[in-house]
């Protein structure tokens, strides 16, 4: 029998779709059987928090991250964004579990050169293109030696992504509607070191005036170090370490993170809070999408320019905000419907999450070191993931559905301050209130589904939240980790907070 799309239905269902996003909240990487065809448009993680550079707590800092697991080497043609691909980031202020606000990004890759044609070389008395997408060093201020330039455009959407006000962002310096997004970090050939390329990109991160809005906010798209810290391989192949933190289980060391050598393409803003929560409470929602038009034929006579036709309605085909949802709850058989579905449609799956797997699977690799929770449905997690906690991140109307809530009121906490364990740890502005580059949410996940808020939380002193039992979840207080440690140090502390790409060529 097909799976059919539908709204919430009842509370048992509503409260067991929470497992949704308390699988393992990790990065999302190739998650579904259709995206690995589409690594254009797969989103890998998903960030929201309340800004912390100095100066800037009026704010709050949302990034999308895009195109997983890139080699730094991975040229000559590197990791442009889709021009024919919807990417957005929505909002939503009032708790209905629809979009508010929309910011969509659209790009465009073209060839420099006359006319368009790409840049020549006279080679035997004729002008030929070269082959590749710089033919010289590059700098801020200089980039006449790249061969193709890539930009985007963005729109701000109030009400419904597809039928609501449309506002199209200016880029004020330019006198244009289109911002650059830098060439990827190719090597130190290209861009000498990591200062200059950083340089080079700082220059790409904007000023823009979104409509209805006091405060100017802020983009960049570009390049960026993976922030995302887990033991991917060992993770999928059965956990292949024992995950407790301390004597018999995994040590704690980055070489552990698989992703500390990749790259991902990340899509930054920051906006000013009161530009967000709208008339709601001062708590959002929010989440990412990439969409597709329906058709697309390959075209029989391919230019750079228009190597296919596209046409038809637009079909999301990725979905982010709680990560890893994908890999470790859904189904194989209705990945790409989770991928597809909107917030108000989670309900058609809950039949994973009712009868949840992954405690099962993990009881059965690590038996008494990993028995799973009895309280079924789970109501502890509901709150953490699903409908948020009364009067800390919960939206001003409860809608269950997946996406990351943020309670905008609540002050940013400070870099040396900001704890990786987030909430769970006594810091408020942390996961699952939010997230931030340095949380450590696989930790958190995995102690939270094994049962952690069935037991008391240092908040700040012993606190049982009442929605289950310290006896519903006999594994609950065990240090769960994948060994793979995160904090808030390892980043930047100015927008857009996450590191420079890898250099291709660190030479």
């Amino acid at each position: 029998m097909k799976t059919k799309l539908s709204n919430l239905g009842s509370c048992t269902a509503a409260a067991a779709l929470v497992l949704l996003s308390a699988g393992t909240q990790a990065s999302s990487h190739r998650e579904a059987p259709n995206i690995t065809k589409m690594p254009k448009v797969d989103a890998t993680d998903f960030y929201m928090f309340s800004s912390y550079e100095a100066g800037r707590e009026a704010y709050v800092t949302i990034l999308a991250n895009y195109i997983p697991l890139q080699d730094a080497y991975g040229g000559p043609n590197y990791f442009t964004m889709d021009p024919e691909a919807l990417y957005e980031i929505h909002i939503d202020n009032t708790g209905d579990a629809v979009e508010d606000l929309t910011f969509q990004f659209r790009f465009d890759n073209s060839l420099k050169g006359t006319n368009g044609e790409g840049v020549k070389v006279p080679v035997g008395g004729t002008e030929v293109a070269v082959p590749l997408r710089n033919i010289g060093g590059v700098s801020a201020g200089n980039d006449t030696n790249l061969t193709t330039s890539e930009s985007y455009t963005l729109t701000v959407i109030e009400g419904a992504r597809r039928s609501g006000a449309a506002s199209e962002i200016m880029n004020g310096p330019a006198g244009s509607m289109s911002f650059t997004k830098p060439y990827d970090y190719v090597g130190n050939k290209t861009f000498t070191d990591q200062a200059t390329y950083e340089a080079y990109a700082n220059q790409y991160i904007y000023e823009v005036d979104l409509p209805n809005c006091d405060l100017d906010a802020k983009v960049f798209v570009g390049q960026r170090q993976d922030p995302f810290a887990v033991n991917l391989g060992e993770v999928f192949d059965l956990v292949n370490f024992v995950p407790i933190d301390g004597p018999g289980g995994i040590a704690q060391s980055t070489a552990n993170n698989d992703l500390a050598d990749k790259n991902v393409t990340t899509l930054a803003l920051e906006v000013p809070k009161a530009c967000l929560t709208g008339t709601g409470n001062g708590n959002i929602g929010g989440w990412t999408t990439a969409s597709l038009q329906q058709a697309r034929v390959l075209n029989p006579a391919p230019s750079f320019e228009k190597p296919e036709v596209n046409g038809g309605a637009w079909v999301q085909v990725s979905r982010l905000s709680n990560p890893l949802v994908n890999e470790l709850v859904i189904g194989l058989p209705d990945k790409d419907l989770f991928n597809a579905a909107a917030p108000t449609q989670d309900g058609a799956l809950a039949t994973y999450v009712t009868n949840p797997t992954l405690p099962f699977l993990l009881n059965v690799l690590f038996g008494s070191n990993a028995v799973a929770p009895t309280n079924i449905p789970r109501d502890d997690l509901v709150a953490a993931f699903l409908t948020g906690f009364p009067g800390v991140n919960q939206l001003a109307t409860v809608t269950p559905s997946e996406m990351i809530r943020l309670n905008t009121t609540i002050p940013a906490t400070p870099v040396g301050s900001q704890q990786p364990l987030g909430v769970a740890a006594g810091d408020l502005a942390g996961f699952p209130n939010g997230r931030r580059p340095g949380d450590d949410v696989v930790d958190i996940a995995l102690r939270v589904v094994m049962g952690a808020l069935c037991h008391d939380l240092p908040l700040p002193g012993p606190t049982n939240l009442g929605y289950c039992m310290p006896a519903d979840a006999p594994s609950g207080t065990t240090p769960y980790t994948d060994g793979a440690p995160v904090d808030a140090t390892m980043f930047t502390t100015t927008f857009p907070y996450v590191n420079t790409p890898i250099p291709g060529s660190p030479n």
